[in-house]
C-alpha cells in the first residue's frame, strides 16, 4: 500500500509543477509498475493498453456521440431550444434564466459535454439576459451550472468512460442519468426562483408569448427531438447497443445539419477536426489512467483500503458519503475527468465490495463532477465563461455560482439517500 501512496503523491507533485495530469498519471503508472514488476512486462503492458484502447469497439461510442453533438450544435439547435423554452416560461420572473436551464438540459441530450453546453449557451443566452437587464452574477451562474446538465442527461461522455473503465452497462448508465438529470434541472430552476425572489431586479420578467408563437417555436425543434427519442429509446429498449445508437445518432445529426443548410465544406472540416481533437484528449487521459490503474492494482491498495474501512465499523452508506466529500473537495483543485479516472481504481472495488450497485455509483460520480465543474477556483465551466464573456469579471462569475453549487450538493445528497431515483429506469432494461 505504501507504494501506491508514493505514486499518488508523485502524481500530485507533478500536477503542482503544471505537468498535464494525463502525462503525470501515465509516467507514474509506467515507472511504478516497472519498479515493481520489471521493465519487460511493463513495456508489454503499456503497449497492450495503447493497442486495446485504440482498437476497442466499445470505445467507438465516444467519438460518435461527440460527432453527433458537434453536428447538431452547428445546426443552430441551441438557439431554437432556448427560444422554445423562453416562449413558454419567459414571462415569469427570472424567465430567461429558467429557459437557459431547460435549453441546457435539451442540448445536453444530444451533446454529452458540459463545457460545450456552457460555451454554446453563453453565446445564445447571455446576450438576451444582458439586453433584458439581468444581473451578471445570475446570468453567468445559471449558464455555468446549466452547462453541467450536459454530462448527466444522456448521452454523457463521463458516463460512457465510467462504463468502459468499470465494465458497467452503458445503456443502464444512460437510463440511470435521466431522472437525476431532470431533478438537477429542477433544483437549478428552484435556485433561480430563490435568487429572483431575494433580488427581483436580478432577473426581470419578459414578455408573454402567444400560443401561436409557442407552437412555432416547438415546430423548429421537432427534428432533433425525434433524433433523441430514436437514439436513446433504441438503446433503452434494447433495439441496438450504445455504440450502434451513437452511429445512428451521428448519421442522423449529419443529415439534420445538411437539411438545414448549415453544413458547408468548411463547417464539416471544423466539426471533424474538433471531434478528433476532443476524442484524442479523452483517449490520452484514458490510456494514462489505465496505466496508473495497473500500478495501483498491483500494489493491492484497493483491497488493503477496503479491509481497513470495514474494520472502522462505519455503515456502507457513510463510507460512500465520505467518498463523495473527498470528490467534492478534490473537484475544487483538480480537472474533473482526470480526478475520476485517478480515483476509480481505489474507490470502485470498495463500493462494489460493500454491495452497492455500480450504476448508482456512476450517477454519484457524475454529480460530483458537475459540482467540480462549477466550484471555484478551478471549475472548468467558470473559466470557459470567463474566456468567452470578456466584459464580466471572474469574481462576478465566482459570486454567481455558489448558490448553484449548493443546489447540486443537495441533489447529490438526495441521490445518495434515495437510490431508486437512479435505479428505477435501469430496472426495466434487460
Amino acid at each position: 500500500m505504501s507504494e501506491a501512496l508514493i505514486g499518488f503523491s508523485a502524481v500530485f507533485a507533478l500536477a503542482l509543477l503544471r505537468v498535464p495530469l494525463a502525462f503525470a498519471m501515465g509516467a507514474v503508472g509506467f515507472v511504478g509498475l516497472g519498479l515493481l514488476r520489471g521493465w519487460a512486462p511493463t513495456m508489454a503492458n503499456a503497449a497492450q493498453v495503447v493497442y486495446d484502447t485504440g482498437f476497442a469497439y466499445t470505445l467507438s461510442v465516444v467519438p460518435l456521440f461527440i460527432l453527433m453533438g458537434n453536428f447538431v450544435a452547428r445546426a443552430g439547435l441551441a438557439q431554437e431550444l432556448f427560444r422554445a423554452a423562453y416562449a413558454f416560461i419567459g414571462h415569469v420572473r427570472g424567465g430567461l434564466a429558467h429557459a437557459t436551464v431547460i435549453a441546457c438540459a435539451g442540448f445536453g441530450a444530444i451533446c454529452g459535454s458540459s463545457i460545450a453546453t456552457a460555451a454554446t449557451m453563453s453565446k445564445v443566452a447571455y446576450p438576451q439576459m444582458k439586453r433584458l437587464g439581468y444581473a451578471d452574477y445570475l446570468s453567468t451562474g445559471v449558464i455555468a451550472a446549466g452547462g453541467t446538465l450536459g454530462i448527466m442527461i444522456p448521452p454523457s461522455t463521463i458516463l460512457i468512460i465510467y462504463g468502459i473503465v468499470t465494465e458497467t452497462n452503458i445503456g443502464k448508465l444512460f437510463a440511470a442519468g435521466v431522472i437525476p438529470g431532470l431533478m438537477c434541472a429542477g433544483f437549478l430552476m428552484a435556485c433561480v426562483a430563490w435568487i429572483t425572489w431575494r433580488d427581483p431586479a436580478a432577473g426581470p420578467a419578459g414578455e408573454r408569448a402567444t400560443w401561436g408563437e409557442r407552437l412555432i417555436a416547438l415546430r423548429d425543434i421537432w427534428g432533433v427531438l425525434l433524433l433523441v427519442v430514436v437514439v436513446l429509446g433504441g438503446i433503452y429498449g434494447g433495439v441496438f447497443t450504445a455504440t450502434e445508437g451513437a452511429g445512428i445518432g451521428a448519421s442522423g445529426a449529419f443529415f439534420f445539419a445538411l437539411a438545414r443548410r448549415s453544413l458547408t465544406w468548411k463547417v464539416l472540416y471544423e466539426v471533424l477536426v474538433e471531434s478528433a481533437r476532443t476524442t484524442g484528449m479523452l483517449f490520452t487521459i484514458l490510456i494514462a489512467a489505465t496505466l496508473f490503474s495497473s500500478f495501483v492494482n498491483f500494489t493491492t491498495m484497493p483491497n488493503d483500503l477496503k479491509e481497513w474501512i470495514l474494520h472502522l465499523g462505519l455503515s456502507p452508506l457513510m463510507v460512500v458519503g465520505a467518498m463523495m466529500v473527498i470528490y467534492v473537495l478534490l473537484g475544487t483543485i483538480m480537472e474533473e475527468l482526470s480526478m475520476v479516472l485517478l480515483t476509480i481504481p481505489v474507490f470502485f472495488p470498495i463500493v462494489t465490495g460493500l454491495g452497492f450497485d455500480p450504476v448508482w455509483f456512476g450517477v454519484l460520480i457524475v454529480l460530483v463532477v458537475q459540482i467540480g465543474l462549477i466550484s471555484p477556483p478551478v471549475g472548468m465551466n467558470l473559466f470557459v465563461l470567463n474566456a468567452l464573456l470578456r466584459g464580466v469579471a471572474l469574481r462576478e462569475i465566482f459570486r454567481g455560482v455558489w448558490l448553484f453549487v449548493v443546489a447540486l450538493c443537495l441533489a447529490l445528497v438526495v441521490v445518495l439517500e434515495f437510490q431508486p431515483l437512479a435505479l428505477w429506469l435501469p430496472g426495466f432494461m434487460k
